[in-house]
Formats: structure tokens, C-alpha cells, sequence
């Protein structure tokens, strides 16, 4: 078991520098400058904490909070920032729009000297469709490492796999928001891409943490005295997610795309309503727990008094 957890440990890991690296040799291309090479230096943290975890945990991951992830996305975020800022160039690229053209792209030949004309093409991908291709395995390998890690103490098997359905769905929502905010922003207002990844950035926040579904568990005799944030923990972190994480910034930058850049189309109005339909339900579901927690207190007191 031990030798198991130590390699998903190291295969995670692997796969997050292997990303990165990637990441990093687009940038470089693209600026055509190879001191963006040092970019690599930001993986020196991950190497270390993989280092420490095998020496120290054999491997396994903690409970709140996931430190593999945190520094995988202090190693990519810059990268996918200094691509999505880069002047995009009107010249002639591959797109991946077909099987036909993901294959002949990306499918490299047995022969040896194949391998240099296949990079050649893969640098030659539209950059639209390198940093689309980048978000999504992005947050694929968030979802995917987060499985493979070895669980942290105290985490269940029915915690992670609930953690890893709330994951899928935060990374659908936060690509929507990249791919179609970014694209819509970029063409008439390019100061709002500043903005844009600023709130994407802080966004991806939330897969280092696990407060969404493990909480402490107290006995049923404890849960009457203890407090509401106590009681609430799991629930008030869905609702801090959703109000200053995620939704809540989402529908901050929709509005101002719409109200300031006058932008609006059927897709960004949808979206748009979903985000305050969130934000409204979180708050209404804040103010059920509150007054659920009011009349078990106040009919717990009335219990006790002799």
C-alpha cells in the first residue's frame, strides 16, 4: 500500500511538472525569448514538497488543504497569463477543429526524425486553440491529481468523490467563463482581460481546498451546544465559495462586460442570470440556517430549564 500511494504521488506530480514544462516552452516560443526558460524555477516548490511528502508522509496528502495543487497553480497561472496577454497574430495556423487535424498534429510517427517536424507543427497551432487546449488540461489535471493523490487522514472515500463531482462542476464553470468572457472582452475592451484573469486566477483558489465536503463531525449531543460556524462549517464554506469565489465575482465581471463594454449576446445574458440565481440562493440558504439554528437553540434552552 505504501509503495501505491508513493507512486500516484509521484505520477501526479510528474504530470503536473510535464504541464508546466509545456506551458512554459509555448511562452518561450511565442515570445521568442528563452529567458522566459526561468519560468521553470517556479516548479522548484513543487519538487521540494514532493521531496518532503514522500520523506516525511509517504506520500499522503492532508486534509484541508492540498499542497501539490496550490503550487502547480503558482507554476502555470503565470505562464497562461503572459500567453492569454501576448498580441495575437493574424497569420496563417493550424486549428484543431476536426479529428483529421488533432491527428495529424499531435500523432508523432515511430521513426526518429519524424519527432522534429511534429514539434514544428504543434507550435504552428492556432494560439486561440494552444491556450483553450491549455485552460482544459489545466483543469482536467486538477480534477484527475486530485484522484490519483493519495487521500490526506480523516478523508473518506465518500468525501472524495464528492469533492471531486463539486470539482467537475467548478472547472465547467470557470472555463465557460474563460473561453467565453476572454474572447468577448479581447476584441472591444482589452484592459477588461486584466480583470478577466485577475477573477480566474482567484477562482482556481478553490481546488487546493477540501472545506466544501470534509468537516469535522461532532456527536449528536455535541451539536446542540456548539456554535453555528461550528455546526454550519461545510455550508458556510459553500456559501463563501459561491458569494466571493466564484459566482459572485463571475457576475461582477458579466455586468461590467455588458454595462461598460457594452457586450451582450444570448450566452453571456444566460450566464449572467445563472450567476445571480446563485447568489441569491446562497443568501437565502444563509438566512434558512440562521433561523434553523435560532429555533434549535431556543427549543434546546427550553428543553433544559427544569
Amino acid at each position: 500500500m505504501t509503495l501505491l500511494r508513493s507512486t500516484c504521488a509521484i505520477t501526479t506530480r510528474a504530470l503536473f511538472i510535464l504541464v508546466c514544462m509545456c506551458a512554459v516552452w509555448r511562452v518561450t516560443s511565442v515570445k521568442e525569448d528563452l529567458l522566459y526558460w526561468f519560468l521553470l524555477l517556479l516548479l522548484l516548490p513543487l519538487v521540494l514538497e514532493m521531496i518532503f511528502t514522500l520523506k516525511r508522509r509517504r506520500g499522503e496528502d492532508y486534509k484541508w488543504f492540498s499542497p501539490p495543487i496550490f503550487l502547480f497553480l503558482i507554476s502555470i497561472v503565470p505562464s497562461i497569463w503572459l500567453l492569454e496577454l501576448h498580441p495575437q497574430q493574424q497569420i496563417a495556423c493550424r486549428k484543431l477543429d476536426s479529428f483529421e487535424s488533432v491527428r495529424t498534429t499531435f500523432m508523432v510517427n515511430t521513426t526518429f526524425g519524424n519527432y522534429s517536424t511534429r514539434l514544428k507543427a504543434i507550435s504552428t497551432v492556432c494560439s486561440n486553440d494552444w491556450i483553450l487546449a491549455l485552460h482544459q488540461i489545466v483543469l482536467i489535471l486538477l480534477i484527475v491529481g486530485k484522484w490519483l493523490l493519495p487521500r490526506g487522514g480523516g478523508v473518506t472515500r465518500e468525501e472524495l468523490s464528492q469533492l471531486l463531482l463539486i470539482f467537475i462542476g467548478t472547472a465547467a464553470d470557470i472555463l465557460e467563463f474563460t473561453s467565453e468572457t476572454l474572447s468577448d472582452v479581447k476584441e472591444k475592451t482589452p484592459q477588461m482581460v486584466y480583470l478577466v484573469l485577475a477573477v480566474w486566477t482567484w477562482s482556481m483558489l478553490q481546488f487546493p481546498f477540501h472545506l466544501s465536503v470534509v468537516s469535522n463531525k461532532s456527536e449528536s449531543e455535541d451539536e446542540q451546544r456548539s456554535s453555528f460556524f461550528t455546526k454550519h462549517s461545510t455550508d458556510m464554506w459553500n456559501t463563501t465559495e459561491a458569494l466571493f469565489i466564484q459566482d459572485g465575482p463571475f457576475l461582477v465581471v458579466r455586468v461590467t462586460a455588458m454595462v461598460y463594454c457594452k457586450i451582450f449576446h444570448q450566452m453571456l445574458g444566460f450566464f449572467t442570470i445563472k450567476n445571480l440565481l446563485v447568489v441569491i440562493l446562497s443568501l437565502y440558504r444563509l438566512v434558512v440556517l440562521c433561523q434553523d439554528y435560532r429555533a434549535s437553540s431556543s427549543s434546546s434552552r427550553d428543553f433544559t430549564v427544569p
